[in-house]
């Protein structure tokens, strides 16, 4: 009977999912709110079909440490470094403020006793993880100033659950939490958690590539979905042990895999079970919410909810003109994480679990936090309709109209129009040779486009984008791209869908020009050698060289340095073996320059230039 029950209460779930989302997209309401809608009404306080949400919740938090693997996925460590400010500083800020304040009003409004308010406070500072990211995505907002300045402050809230569930017990009078079951304490719990994250580094280097390479040896796709899975809930498990964030160690092991060459793999092996496992989550916070308790006190639950989210958006508004946001991105910053999150649900737990908060007071924080959350999509909706359009017509530079590149049967197709592109297509337009150019850097384009040159604005990783733009016809790209990580995300896109194409590929230095060739590029061009040799060349003629001695210089150190670039190529990761390989051919260089210069003809040319008059 209860395997049974198991199965009906899977497709009573899946079903409502199916009925839902498509409906509420139509609507321009977004996915979130109709997984919330339709928790709401198959909950047990509308339909009743489905009991008790509780347990779906705990399972479904695993959607929300996935979402966080793949986003750690896109992060590099060096991106995640520039990020430092943004994590500790901001995100650090908006916590303190915001619980603060709501601490006060607690306090002050409502007269809690200092300990209750407090925990208030911390629970309803933090904000929706889950939510956010899967509505900024959806709506293409995460890159944007706004949006990245909210992921930064979501991920430091992740790491700032783990403080505030040992300041919980505090506050009721008790004493830290240990971690596990070994009861790890202080100094131990310290020691456990910098072993456990240097444990995650140390395995991001040296272990998980070589073993997902072994894997991918057996090509059997089953069994690469089932590392990735174990990747995934190991990290989150080492991190439940601690009692620390999953989604923190979910993040932490997507980032040591950023940089490898089975991250699209990865990404596109998890990304079905996120959207699964999130979806079955904002179902289960619906069906979570207690609708009697909305009932009997609607008035009071539509205040504090009001209220809540004001005050959250009056904090994080101030600090994004405090940090000098952009105006109207200061307004998606602030709407954005104006709602409580997922992990209020946990807090809360705990807090009456410590005796820290009653049972009223918890059953009315679990109304706010899951009301709060589901205006979220409708104050993002406020954004898109009214914020955002207001601010582009009172002079803020517009963003690009995204007109989709149409296939006009260009032979060549350019990916980046900046100083390096724009000489590539000039001498392929002067010489009667069509191309495509897509562009992404909104800037850039308006520039481009003042000079009456046509160029699209898009994202050329994406298949449909390279699609519409002509690929399938056409029979080079030219990739002038200086970002390693985007051009070999573009390089891999294009192998896969368009393989007949020939790439040839801007490096800005050796490392990106050893990637590309790893990544299989057949023509590679560093951006600085021909100019660096040119200006090298003419100081040798001012030296007393004559032109054909300075020209004859310069391309047999071209020459060399290419050789050397491919015999170095198997050392580029071995850092030692790779510097000590390039003394000895440093070496060789300049005993063949040294040769040539005892050679007959360059003897007599350099002789023949002392005869000349001083410059």
């Amino acid at each position: 009977m209860e395997h049974d029950s198991f199965l009906l209460q899977a497709v009573i779930y899946l079903a409502a999912a199916v009925i839902s989302v498509p409906l509420a997209k139509r609507l321009g309401l977004g996915s979130v709110l109709g997984y919330l809608s339709a928790g709401v009404l198959i909950g047990p306080h509308l339909l009743g079909w489905v009991g008790d949400a509780r347990e779906e919740l705990h399972i479904a938090e695993f959607g929300v440490a996935m979402m966080l693997f793949l986003i750690g996925l896109e992060l590099q460590p060096r991106k995640l470094w520039q990020m430092r400010h943004g994590i500790f500083g901001t995100g650090s800020a908006q916590l303190l403020v915001t619980a603060a304040v709501i601490t006060l009003l607690a306090l002050l409004l409502f007269g809690r006793s200092w300990r209750g308010a407090i925990a208030i406070g911390l629970i309803l500072a933090l904000s929706s993880t889950a939510i956010v990211l899967q509505s900024l995505s959806e709506k293409n907002l995460l890159k944007t100033q706004g949006g990245r300045g909210a992921f930064a402050v979501l991920l430091l809230q992740d790491i700032a659950v783990i403080p505030i569930l040992a300041l919980l017990p505090l506050l009721a009078g008790g004493e830290l939490p240990v971690a596990g079951d070994e009861g790890l304490t202080g100094w131990r719990y310290a020691l456990a958690v910098v072993a456990v994250i240097a444990a995650f580094i140390a395995a991001g280097r040296y272990l998980l590539g070589p073993l997902l390479r072994v894997v991918a040896g057996a090509r059997t796709r089953e069994l690469f979905t089932a590392s990735a899975l174990l990747i995934v809930l190991a990290s989150a498990a080492a991190m439940s042990w601690l009692e620390l964030s999953p989604a923190l160690g979910t993040f932490l092991a997507g980032v040591m895999l950023a940089e490898s060459e089975f991250r699209h793999e990865l990404e596109a092996d998890i990304e079905p079970f996120k959207g699964l496992l999130l979806g079955l989550f904002f179902l289960a916070v619906g069906a979570s919410l207690d609708l009697e308790l909305v009932a009997a006190q609607p008035l009071l639950l539509l205040g504090l909810v009001l209220l809540l989210v004001a005050v959250k958006f009056a904090v994080l508004f101030a600090l994004a003109r405090a940090i000098g946001m952009a105006r109207g991105e200061n307004w998606l910053f602030a709407l954005a994480l104006a709602q409580a999150g997922e992990f209020g649900f946990v807090l809360i737990t705990f807090a009456a679990q410590n005796q820290v908060l009653d049972s009223a007071t918890s059953s009315l924080l679990v109304a706010i936090i899951a009301l709060s959350m589901a205006l979220t999509p409708i104050l993002l909706l406020i954004y898109e309709q009214w914020v955002m359009p207001r601010y582009l017509r009172s002079g803020e530079p517009p963003r690009p109209e995204e007109e989709p590149p149409r296939d006009q049967g260009s032979p060549v197709i350019i990916v980046g129009y900046g100083r390096f592109g724009q000489i590539a297509g000039r001498l392929l337009n002067a010489c009667d040779f069509d191309t495509t150019l897509l562009e992404r850097n909104a800037e850039q384009l308006d520039m481009v486009r003042r000079y009456g040159i046509r160029a699209y604005y898009g994202d050329a990783s994406r298949e449909d984008l390279l699609r519409a733009a002509g690929a399938r016809n056409a029979r080079l790209v030219i990739l002038t791209l200086s970002d390693q990580a985007a051009s070999l995300e573009i390089v891999t896109q294009l192998q896969k869908h368009f393989p007949h194409l020939t790439i040839l590929a801007r490096a800005r230095n050796r490392m990106h020009h050893y990637a590309l060739m790893e990544a299989g590029v057949p023509y590679i061009f560093r951006e600085t050698v021909d100019s660096a040799l040119s200006i090298g060349e003419k100081a040798l003629e001012l030296l007393g060289l004559s032109p054909l001695a300075a020209r004859r210089a310069a391309r047999k150190f071209k020459q060399h340095d290419q050789r050397m670039l491919e015999s170095l190529f198997p050392y580029w990761r071995d850092e030692s073996r790779h510097i000590a390989e390039t003394r000895i051919y440093r070496e060789q260089l300049l005993q063949a320059l040294r040769e040539d210069r005892r050679d007959k003809d360059l003897h007599l040319d350099h002789h023949w230039e002392e005869s000349r008059p001083g410059l």
